[in-house]
């Protein structure tokens, strides 16, 4: 600081601006305001600033004059403003320029609908920006040409960030272009309020990577998390012990959401998130945000309390706020006494002069609260959900249950933060900050098993408090193509060297002197033939003779692939795809100072707690003096946030004036079997949960492509009964007696299997004392290959289960906790008996994965034991068997409403639908709805017979493709679970395509009948017009490498939505292969890959539209293509036109094209192109429907605000395994 100035550090969020000031005399100050009051100011910080040199320095600083700067020393901030541009789309009008054939690549990007039950599944990739590939000179060209043209804003992909892969890189600079501007115009709004513009005043930002960066240098694809940022550097610097090492989980909760982030020593990044919609491709620390905070919203659903996603925002905000809004978290925690308005300022209602207003939110919660008794009162509700009838709750009782459903909530993503990188979640500290924190703190530690939460006294403006401790950094970035050998070390240090140099030399030019400078060398590596590459800094590894002279980069990254993975590849090179390094200049403040303070008389109230009401001390924060203990209940009042000290916890104020509460073990609440709502939604958290944290074990072991990398798996929990997987238990019991430490593996289509790469693995949990299993886990995985007619084991003409690979039944995988190799692998080699098969060709990844789904289940069977511990195992399976009621009960709901309309339009309560295949063969379906017990028939009767060839359907697939139907048509968050069929009949004729012999061939069927399965029963209900109706299977290869793909297409039109053009629908989901790296690893340069104009049907709301791909091979392959909808077309419905069907031609390199058909297999020869054509979607309603003056439907602007978006790791994570 400089001598006899002030230094500002200011966080501006979207509802408050957060001011933290370091005084000339070294005392400190906070200071929170709302950042937009324009009747009072017009800039948040500028005000922030004056208020306190006019407070500080008895002064006059006007508002209408530029406040004088001679007494500032630096002004750091943090902002939302890309952000809140980026949520809301209003950043600045760009023009995207790149490579001819790939216009419309960032809006297909990785293919992947957002959601997977959402039909709409609307585009949110509107930026644009000047972009290009790796070759840098080309895109240098271009920038210099746009700005001889005027353009003031020229983004270039190679200067943002240059990392290979194209789409996110093209993202990233499409938003670069897209905020900067508006980023730029604040700035010069800011400083506009300053004498000489701050010209000589520090002024300095914080990036979303966690550093600071000066004002010119800000820009739009670094600024997404510059407010959260700050938050994370100041709970890193002021929670976590150097000496006691023990690792920090943030959690800042908020008015929308909850941020929660980790710290061990170090910061945790991430090159690569989404925010809004958004992949950006840049350095960002790994802050993941869950949509439950004060403002969520708070719904009883189909018999469930359900917290958000929508929020209730500024305006009109919660109930309390007096201004008409909805229940919230906020409003739950003042009902049951935890906020008190008299230590509330008076800032609400129209006029902005009122309390906050308990009648408002107990009048609400007294309605919600007679609508959740009506439910449990009414015949339908006791009969669907339990034995009998459930006992009336008080307002009281509902408002603990949102927030137990909150705490639950926001647990999940910090046991995925922690525990899928190997980390046990109970050896952290909760460091809380944020408003509304402090109430949960407690709860959600105790539930996590963690003994300790650190409040620090500036919780309240932490984020703001965070950029004062924060560090100057600049980072230096280019891609790379060399293996990390002895070769290469030369090269390696002269890059590192240059990039180092670039480093130091930047940060000189900001004033630091080399004594205050640091760098850090990073790599990203990978091993050979895989895609998930580590950024790796060789801290704790020195250089030595076998490595680079920046570290030891090879044990490095060995060791924590090991750790975050559980194995290595040591026989495969490893590759180094980028050099990063990082320079920080320090200038972080150094600790603060406390002032003594005086012991407060507390004040006495009462709080609901899950004891019910118990008398509660409060105390003033301020009041309360050093090393002073409060046993809970109490609540303890700052100036900006409240704390919650809940029974058995003690609250110790420390020499800072920070608080530190020791958390005690939940005292044992007995639980019946009988249906709590509040614990059915818990719950339901926590087998989810138990799923999700299988499948990363699962991810983590294994070391294929598809399960580690295309996350081509699914993990789940069952009952006793074993739930979908009746049909396995059927067919295995008979043969087999299930013992503690087996675990089966199967396959087969008779046996509830899909198709034969995709390898279930299924363990028996068992339970002291009683006999038989108790519950079942199980993992289901893609195996590339396991044997068959051809590579991949997806062979395009297959006629019998044989020649499509290995098959097993009820295979004994483990015996007695012994794995069988020697049995699996003579298995996996089996199918070499048959004329013209082979058995695996990668025996040595299927025993590997194999070996992770028995580690997931293991994981799975664990927890399953620890939830029965924790409540006993008949409350845990009458919960398995609530929640699938529940599910049950929203299907029937569907059911209903659904009949009542059609009988209401029609009078008739049956409906029906055909297709076809594209060989003639048809699916047929009636469907006969019993309005009164909202239950259905379907009946396939008349469906075709099973077909010479692979695309017969089993009945395991049907089954899929209809839960999949009932939970979009649902249209609610709902468990995805078998009570979704209970009141469902359904009829599938023997010998058809939908219910084949045992030893029909059926790869097809999964990945194509499924599709035409779905399109009829949408058709049926009409729900909406068909999509592509086709995965677009493309796969080849030779005998030293394969590559397989799913290709988008157009999605149905629906009644007021047009249909999504080049995306995935209905049964898959999968991502496809980055341009730039399916060109560096394979034989192929992809010459287009865009939209195809016009396929999409016309109509009211016109389908989506198709793609076109266009595969230009280098050497001698094998193609294989396994298509559909190549003579048929998806339909359009109620007066739509029906969409193209697709087409798949070769032109060879002589000259001659050819048309391939749907399905066949051809030797491809250097030169040749593959040329794939997907079908569109059908459109929805008559032409002649819209809207006067106007050539396609009304667009309505997206609004962002209704649904806080979540971000991070752990949601991209979850979203990409979902989605498969």
């Amino acid at each position: 600081m400089a001598k006899g100035k002030f230094d500002f550090a200011i966080d501006r969020g979207g509802t408050f601006t957060d001011v933290f000031a370091r005084l000339p005399d070294g005392r400190e100050k906070v200071l929170k305001l709302l950042s937009h009051d324009p009747q009072n100011y017009q800039d948040a910080p500028t005000e922030g600033i004056r208020r306190v040199l006019e407070e500080e320095t008895g002064l006059a600083f006007p508002r209408e004059q530029p406040v004088d700067t001679s007494l500032i020393g630096w002004i750091r901030m943090g902002t939302t403003v890309a952000t809140n541009a980026l949520l809301e789309r209003r950043g600045e009008r760009t023009a995207l320029l790149v490579t001819k054939g790939f216009k419309d690549l960032l809006h297909i990007g990785t293919q992947a609908r957002p959601k997977l039950f959402d039909l709409v599944s609307a585009s949110l990739r509107d930026g644009d920006g000047v972009a290009g590939g790796t070759w840098s000179d080309h895109e240098k060209a271009v920038g210099s040409l746009a700005r001889k043209l005027g353009f003031t804003q020229v983004s270039l992909s190679s200067e943002v960030m240059p990392m290979v892969r194209v789409v996110p890189r093209g993202y990233t600079v499409c938003a670069d272009a897209y905020l900067t501007p508006k980023i730029r115009q604040y700035l010069e709004g800011f400083t506009s309020g300053f004498r000489d513009g701050l010209k000589d005043v520090s002024v300095l930002f914080m990036q979303s990577d966690g550093g600071l960066t000066p004002m010119e240098q800000f820009c739009g694809s670094r600024a997404v998390l510059s407010g959260p940022a700050g938050g994370v550097v100041g709970y890193a610097v002021t929670s976590y012990d150097p000496a006691q090492k023990k690792p920090v989980i943030g959690f800042d909760m908020g008015g929308t959401s909850t941020d929660v982030s980790r710290y061990a020593g170090q910061f945790e990044h991430v090159f690569e998130a989404a925010t809004a919609g958004v992949t950006l491709q840049a350095p960002q620390l790994d802050i993941n945000t869950v949509a439950a905070g004060g403002g969520s919203r708070l719904f009883f659903r189909s018999g469930m309390f359900v917290v958000g996603p929508e929020s209730a925002g500024a305006h009109p905000g919660p109930a309390c706020y007096r201004k008409g809004g909805p229940l919230t978290v906020t409003d739950a925690n003042l009902a049951l006494g935890r906020l008190l308005p008299a230590f509330f300022p008076r800032i609400f209602g129209p006029g902005e002069d009122q309390p906050l207003s308990s009648d408002d939110t107990m009048k609400c919660f007294r309605q919600l609260t007679q609508e959740i008794n009506d439910f449990h009162s009414t015949t339908d509700g006791s009969r669907d959900l339990a034995d009998g009838s459930e006992p009336e709750m008080s307002v009281e009782e509902v408002a603990m249950g949102f927030i137990r459903v909150a705490n639950e909530a926001m647990c999940r993503p910090i046991r995925a933060l922690t525990q899928a990188k190997g980390h046990d979640t109970s050896q952290h500290v909760l460091a809380c900050f944020g408003g509304a924190g402090g109430q949960h703190a407690c709860a959600i530690a105790r539930a996590l098993g963690m003994k300790t939460v650190f409040i620090h006294k500036y919780s309240g403006v932490l984020s703001a408090y965070g950029l004062a401790l924060a560090d100057v950094v600049e980072e230096v970035q280019e891609p790379c193509s060399l293996q990390y050998c002895p070769g290469s070390f030369s090269e390696l240090d002269r890059r590192v060297e240059q990039l180092t140099q670039r480093c130091t030399e930047t940060l000189r030019g900001r004033g630091f002197s080399g004594s205050d400078i640091t760098t850090e060398v990073f790599l990203h590596l990978r091993y050979q033939k895989t895609d998930c590459a580590l950024m790796v800094t060789a801290a704790g590894y020195p250089g030595n003779s076998q490595s680079c002279r920046s570290g030891d980069f090879c044990s490095a990254f060995t060791e924590r692939y090991r750790k975050e993975f559980g194995f290595t590849i040591s026989d495969r090179p490893i590759m180094v795809d980028d050099i990063r390094v990082r320079g920080s200049g320090k200038s972080g403040i150094k600790s603060v100072t406390h002032t003594k303070r005086g012991l407060d008389v507390p004040k006495a109230t009462t709080v609901e707690t899950v004891d019910g009401y118990l008398e509660t001390s409060v105390y003033l924060c301020e009041d309360l003096p050093c090393d002073h203990s409060i046993s809970g209940p109490a609540i303890i009042i700052d100036k900006n946030s409240t704390i919650l000290v809940e029974p058995s916890c003690v609250a110790q104020l420390t020499e800072g004036g920070d608080v530190c509460i020791s958390v005690g073990s939940d005292p044992y609440c007995l639980l019946g079997t009988e249906l709590n709502t509040v614990q059915l939604s818990i719950f339901s958290h926590r087998f989810m949960s138990i799923a999700e944290q299988m499948g990363r074990v699962l991810q983590r072991t294994s070391i294929s492509t598809n399960i580690k990398e295309r996350l081509d798996f699914s993990c789940a929990v069952f009952g006793p009964d074993g739930g979908q997987l009746k049909r396995w238990r059927k067919k295995s019991l008979g043969r087999n007696t299930i013992e503690e430490g087996d675990v089966i593996l199967s396959n087969h289509p008779c046996a509830g299997g899909s198709h034969l790469p995709d390898l279930t693995v299924i363990t028996p949990v068992f339970r002291r004392g009683v006999s038989g299993p108790v519950f079942f886990v199980a993992s289901r995985g893609h195996h590339a290959d396991i044997g068959g007619i051809t590579p991949g084991s997806m062979p395009p003409h297959s006629t019998s289960l044989q020649q499509e690979g290995a098959v097993f039944t009820s295979f004994k995988l483990v015996t007695a906790g012994v794995f069988q190799e020697e049995a699996v692998t003579e298995a996996l080699m089996a199918p070499a008996q048959y004329p013209d098969c082979s058995g695996t060709r990668n025996l040595h990844d299927n025993l590997s994965d194999l070996r992770a789904q028995v580690a997931a289940n293991q994981r799975g069977s664990a927890l399953v034991g620890e939830l029965i511990d924790s409540y006993g195992l008949a409350v845990v399976q009458a919960y398995m068997g609530h929640i699938q009621s529940n599910a049950e009960l929203a299907v029937r709901d569907m059911l209903k409403d659904f009949a009542r309309r059609r009988r209401q339009k029609t009078g008739s309560l049956d409906v029906e639908a055909e297709d076809f295949m594209d060989d003639g063969t048809p699916i047929r379906l009636r469907v006969q709805v019993n309005e009164k017990e909202g239950s259905a028939v379907f009946d396939f009767t008349g469906t075709g017979t099973e077909v010479w060839g692979n695309c017969n359907a089993p009945r395991a697939i049907t089954f899929s493709a209809l839960i999949y139907c009932l939970r979009c048509m649902v249209g609610q968050d709902i468990p995805l679970n078998q009570g979704c069929l209970a009141p469902i009949r359904v009829i599938i004729p023997d010998g058809s395509i939908l219910q084949p012999s045992q030893d029909a061939a059926v790869v097809g069927g999964n990945v194509l009948t499924s599709q035409r399965v779905v399109d009829v029963i949408f058709r049926a209900f009409e729900v909406c017009a068909a999509s592509q109706g086709c995965m677009n299977n493309v796969t080849f290869g030779s005998e030293g490498s394969g590559y397989y793909e799913t290709v988008a297409g157009g999605a149905g039109a629906g009644p007021e939505w047009n249909g999504r053009s080049g995306v995935h629908s209905h049964m898959t989901n999968t991502r496809i292969t980055d341009p730039e790296i399916l060109e560096k690893r394979y034989p192929v340069v992809l010459e287009q890959f865009s939209l195809r104009p016009n396929s999409g049907g016309a109509g009211k709301h016109r389908g989506g539209d198709g793609v076109i791909r266009k595969l230009l091979f280098r050497n001698k392959v094998v193609l294989s293509i396994l298509t559909e909808r190549r003579s048929t077309r998806p339909y359009g419905l109620h007066g739509g036109e029906s969409g193209a069907s697709g087409l798949n031609l070769l032109h060879r390199a002589d000259g001659r094209v050819l048309n391939l058909g749907a399905k066949t297999t051809v030797n491809l020869e250097p030169g040749d192109v593959f040329c794939l054509y997907t079908p569109g979607g059908g459109g929805y309603g008559e032409k002649d429907e819209r809207a006067a003056g106007n050539g396609a439907p009304v667009k309505k602007r997206r609004r962002f605000s209704e649904t806080f978006s979540e971000r991070g790791s752990v949601f991209e994570y979850r979203m990409a395994q979902e989605g498969v």
